[in-house]
């Protein structure tokens, strides 16, 4: 079923995800709005006096000890509620004092109070005792330390003189690991809404979202955005190549259409063929990438995207490595002096070794001239030409005072090291590292590290920056393809691979 690809899937499984949350939002909402909480409102404010500045008409009706002042009375009901997910006991006041809680009635002075309507399975009114703090003075009124289960309330039906209906009312005191707040509900004994009409509205809007997200992304072709039909061919460096060939695949995969192949040849021989290309104005100059071990595009017309930080290491047979790890590695002069032609014997490099070791002739194993690894090398730690002239097609040792020979691609330089006593050569970091029968050599020192030089306390010398160049006039695919290299699933690719790539490590690669 062509439309069950692991990016639709993804896809679906963000949707269904962006669901459960919202729904999982609403519960939290609604279930868990605060660990304790205190929720106050006034059900009623009513005046019950002649003289009330209301701003309506009233007339006092009803019966009325006539023994107290009530031209400017007015009637107070306070509900007290647990609206919180967890009981609280007496100890969770956190006033120090007797009582609890206290309200405050603006411009009004309390002549007398009422509790009404106690709720729970205990009995509430045993609490409004004056021992307990409960009582009033002026416009204050003091709340005992009441127990309340969760959803558990009370009221307080006040009668208040000398000021207007209206005037704020607060509850002052707090919760401990919770709050005390004001609330308010539709009609006198509803719930208070806990999740409001903005969230709501908020919640739909991020499912609407999400569900059109995913349905693009089904809908589109059978292709997740951001991706091109057509032809690549990615050639260049072999080092880089087992990095590039993963994530081509994975580019396939996701993106129905796209026929890329993978045909590295070293690092200058596809800079070179793609330069030609350009120069030549060809249709297909476009459709080609070319990874290159440093900077090799220069003066060619092409445009180059840093991509990674290679590392690179030079190794020995097996035989001579257990005698260079006994010597600390290799300096940069001695792989001079190597490599110039001036060290025919191990002897020459390790006076201390045993007369074996000492007696083999140094076979140097290297790559031709379009090897990025190569240049690198020259570059890095040479400082020049490899001077000596190829002399051994296999690396057999010849009659020549040094051996050196040539060879195709990193996998054949390891193989030919590990299998021929003396040889040296050089390679990709991770490629020797997963090889047997070789040894890797610390340069003045200082060994291969990723994790090192991505931390900046390793000044390695044999590395370089992996070089993406491409034509001027890139087509669609060649251009998705690249911005697929910096997303974070190829960046993981290319550092699984032994490489640091270079959007995560911007220090070390040039702009």
């Amino acid at each position: 079923m062509e439309w069950l690809s692991a990016e639709n899937v993804i896809a679906v499984g963000t949707a269904l995800l962006g669901v459960l949350a919202s729904g999982g939002l609403v519960w939290y909402e609604r279930r868990v709005p605060s660990r304790k909480r205190v929720g106050y409102r006034v059900q009623t404010d009513n005046p019950i006096g002649n003289e009330v500045s209301s701003g309506r008409p009233n007339v006092r009706t009803g019966f009325f000890h006539h023994s107290l002042n009530m031209d400017d009375a007015t009637l107070v009901l306070l509900r007290i509620e647990n609206d919180g997910s967890q009981s609280i006991t007496r100890d969770d006041y956190t006033v120090a004092d007797r009582h609890g809680l206290t309200a405050v009635f603006t411009d009004r002075v309390i002549e007398g109070v009422s509790v009404t309507e106690p709720t729970g399975d205990g009995d509430l009114t045993s609490y409004f005792t004056e021992e307990r703090g409960f009582g009033y003075e002026g416009n204050r009124l003091r709340i005992p330390r009441v127990p309340l289960n969760r959803g558990d309330y009370f009221k307080l039906l006040v009668l208040l003189t000398g000021g207007d209906v209206g005037c704020e009312v607060r509850l002052v005191g707090g919760i401990r690991d919770g709050k005390v707040h004001r609330n308010r509900g539709g009609t006198p004994d509803d719930k208070p809404p806990v999740f409001s009409f903005p969230a709501r509205i908020l919640t739909a809007l991020l499912t609407v979202s999400v569900l059109v997200l995913a349905g693009i992304i089904l809908l589109r072709d059978g292709n997740p955005i951001g991706c091109e039909r057509g032809t690549l061919t990615l050639t260049g460096s072999t080092a880089f190549a087992p990095v590039i060939e993963d994530i081509a695949d994975t580019y396939e995969d996701k993106c129905q259409g796209a026929e890329i192949t993978v045909d590295a040849g070293g690092s200058e021989a596809g800079v070179a063929d793609l330069g030609s290309l350009v120069k030549d104005s060809a249709d297909d100059a476009g459709t080609v990438i070319a990874f290159s071990d440093g900077p090799l595009g220069e003066g060619r017309g092409l445009k180059g995207d840093p991509v990674a930080l290679s590392v690179f290491t030079v190794v020995v047979h097996d035989g001579v490595g257990a005698e260079i790890d006994r010597a600390g590695g290799l300096s940069v002069p001695e792989l001079q002096e190597i490599y110039g032609g001036d060290a025919t014997r191990w002897g020459d490099i390790l006076p201390d070794a045993p007369p074996d070791i000492a007696a083999l002739p140094v076979v140097m194993v290297s790559r031709g001239d379009d090897s990025g690894t190569r240049q690198v090398f020259q570059d890095r730690v040479l400082d020049g030409w490899e001077a000596v002239p190829s002399t051994s097609r296999d690396c057999d040792p010849t009659n020549t005072p040094v051996t050196r020979c040539e060879l195709g691609s990193t996998e054949a330089v390891l193989d030919k090291v590990a299998s021929r006593p003396g040889a040296i050569g050089y390679s990709e970091l991770r490629f020797a590292q997963d090889h047997d029968d070789i040894t890797l050599v610390a340069l003045d020192g200082r060994e291969a590290d990723i994790d090192l030089i991505a931390q900046g306390t390793a000044d390695y010398p044999y590395r370089d920056v992996e070089y993406a160049y491409t034509s001027p006039s890139p087509t669609p695919l060649t251009t998705s393809f690249l911005d697929y290299l910096k997303e974070a699933t190829s960046q993981e690719t290319i550092h699984d691979s032994g490489h640091l790539p270079c959007p995560r490590h911007r220090d070390l690669c040039p702009p």
